[in-house]
C-alpha cells in the first residue's frame, strides 16, 4: 500500500500531553506561514481526554503555526514510516499570540527575565521514567549490569536524541523498578522547554519500537519510588557570560540570581499546581522521598525544593560556568513549556522586590512544628492538587503573571481531572495516571 511521508504539528497543552495535527511533509514550507487549523476548546481536554468546563464552547478558530528550529525527522526501522515532528505555537488568526498557548506564555516570562533583569535563562531538565514491564531486581539500582540490560534501549534513545539536535548528557538505571533517568545538555530560553518536550516524545517513540511500555507518571503506587522532573537553571549576561555565580555572595549566587531563587521560594507553594499539576503528584511529593515538602532552599540537599548544585574543582570547565541552582517540585505530568514559565515568573518577581536569598537548610523540616517552620519562612507545600489550585487562585500576583482568564481556565482544566476521578481507589487513581503518562 502506498503511503506519503507526513509532518505533525504539535503544541503542549495544560494537561502536559502533545497534541497536533498532521499535515503532508511536502506542504511544510506552506504550513510554517499559515500553519495548521486549532480550535480553542482543545485546551480543555484534560489527560484522560475528558473536556473540562470551557468559556469557548463550540466557537472560535485559531493556527498552530510550526517553528522549525524545533522539527525532528528520525528514521524509523526498515518498512515503517519516519517519525517527524515539529512544535509550535497557537495564534489567532490574525497572527496574534493566543492567550493559551504555553509555548508563548513561556515566551513572554522569559521576554519578563530579560526586561528586569536583562539575562538570559540557561538549562536543562532531567527526566525520570518507568518501564511498566520491568521488575525490580535487587542490587541493579545505579549498576553496571542494570544498565547493560537495557543497553540497546538506552543507547537508541541517545542516538534519536542527537537526531534530534537535542545535546545528550547522560542515561542511568535509576533505584526504582525498571527506572530510568535521563538528562541533556543545557541550552537558552524556550529551546530549554522545547527539548524537554522532544526528549520525553523521542522516549516513548523507542519503546513503541522495541515494544516497551513507557510511563512518566509522578508515582505509580504510593509504595513505591516517584518519578521526578529536575530543571537546572543558571543565567548568561547579553554577551553570553555566566552571571549565576559570585564567590562573595550567600551561598556564591550572584546577586540576580539570589533573588530569583528567593522568588521561586517564596511563590512556590502557588505555582506548585503547576509544575506537580496532577492528584498523584502529592503522593510524591512528602518527606524522605527525596522529592520536595517545603519551600526550602538546600545545599547539595536534594529533599529540597531548590538545591544548589555542587561544583567540580577538578574539571575542565570554569568554576562560574558550572555552578547551578535546581529546582525539584515538579514531574511529568507537567507541561515543560508552563512549568518554566512559573518557575521564571517567580524568580523575576523575586528580582523585583529585591527579595533575600534565605538560608540553605541542612535538617530534617518535617521534625519542625508549624510555629517553628513559620517562625524561619517556611511552609509545607500543599498536600493535594485541590489545595494547591486554592493558594494558586487565591494569589492576585501569581495569576497576574499570566494572560487574562487563564489562570480561570486553568483550574477549570484540573477541576476536570479530578471530576473525572471521583469515586476510584488511589491504586485506581494511580494507575489512571500510570496509563496516560
Amino acid at each position: 500500500m502506498k503511503r506519503e511521508e507526513m509532518m505533525v504539528a504539535c503544541c503542549g497543552d495544560l494537561s502536559g500531553k502533545v497534541r497536533g495535527k498532521a499535515f503532508p511533509l511536502a506542504q511544510m514550507e506552506k504550513r510554517l506561514k499559515r500553519g495548521v487549523g486549532w480550535t480553542p476548546t482543545n485546551v480543555q481536554i484534560t489527560c484522560f481526554d475528558a473536556i473540562a468546563e470551557s468559556p469557548f464552547g463550540s466557537l472560535g478558530d485559531l493556527v498552530l503555526i510550526p517553528d522549525p528550529s524545533t522539527s525532528v525527522s528520525i528514521e524509523s526501522e526498515e518498512g515503517a514510516p519516519n517519525e517527524n515532528f515539529v512544535l509550535g505555537n497557537i495564534r489567532y488568526t490574525d497572527g496574534r499570540p493566543w492567550e493559551f498557548c504555553t509555548r508563548s506564555i513561556l515566551e513572554a516570562a522569559l521576554e519578563r527575565l530579560q526586561r528586569v533583569a536583562g539575562v538570559t535563562l540557561y538549562g536543562a531538565f532531567e527526566h525520570e521514567f518507568q518501564i511498566k514491564h520491568l521488575v525490580s531486581e535487587i542490587g541493579g539500582a545505579f549498576t553496571l549490569g542494570g544498565f547493560q540490560k537495557e543497553r540497546h534501549f538506552c543507547e537508541a534513545i541517545i542516538a534519536a536524541m542527537r537526531t534530534a539536535g537535542v545535546t545528550p548528557d547522560t542515561i542511568l538505571k535509576e533505584f526504582g523498578a525498571g527506572q530510568f533517568e535521563v538528562t541533556m545538555g543545557p541550552q537558552k530560553g524556550v529551546t530549554i522547554a522545547d527539548h524537554s518536550v522532544i526528549t520525553r516524545e523521542i522516549v516513548g517513540l523507542v519503546a513503541r519500537e522495541l515494544d516497551y511500555d513507557p510511563t512518566f507518571t509522578p508515582i505509580r503506587d504510593p509504595a513505591g519510588v516517584g518519578n521526578g522532573v529536575h530543571v537546572h537553571m543558571s543565567m548568561l549576561d547579553a554577551s553570553g557570560n555566566p552571571v549565576t555565580y559570585d564567590p562573595a555572595g550567600k551561598h556564591e549566587l550572584s546577586d540576580v540570581a539570589g533573588k530569583f531563587v528567593a522568588g521561586i521560594l517564596k511563590y512556590l507553594d502557588s505555582i506548585i499546581a503547576i509544575t506537580a499539576p496532577s492528584v498523584v503528584s502529592y503522593l510524591r511529593l512528602t518527606p524522605h522521598r527525596w522529592s520536595a515538602a517545603f519551600n526550602n532552599l538546600g545545599f547539595r540537599d536534594r529533599e529540597a525544593s531548590v538545591r544548589i548544585c555542587p561544583v567540580s574543582d577538578i574539571s575542565d570547565i570554569a568554576r562560574a560556568a558550572q555552578f547551578n541552582f535546581e529546582f525539584r517540585a515538579a514531574d511529568g505530568a507537567a507541561n515543560p513549556h508552563l512549568a518554566l514559565a512559573a518557575i521564571v515568573h517567580a524568580g523575576v518577581q523575586g528580582i523585583e522586590e529585591g527579595l533575600t536569598v534565605p538560608e540553605a537548610t541542612q535538617e530534617d523540616l518535617s521534625l519542625l512544628s508549624v510555629k517553628a517552620l513559620s517562625e524561619r519562612g517556611y511552609v509545607r507545600l500543599p498536600q493535594t492538587l485541590e489545595a494547591a489550585l486554592q493558594r494558586f487562585e487565591g494569589n492576585a500576583t501569581v495569576c497576574g503573571w499570566f494572560p487574562e482568564g487563564f489562570a480561570d481556565v486553568y483550574v477549570k482544566h484540573k477541576k476536570g481531572e479530578i471530576a473525572y476521578l471521583s469515586g476510584k481507589t488511589q491504586a485506581e487513581i494511580c494507575a489512571a495516571y500510570e496509563s496516560v503518562y
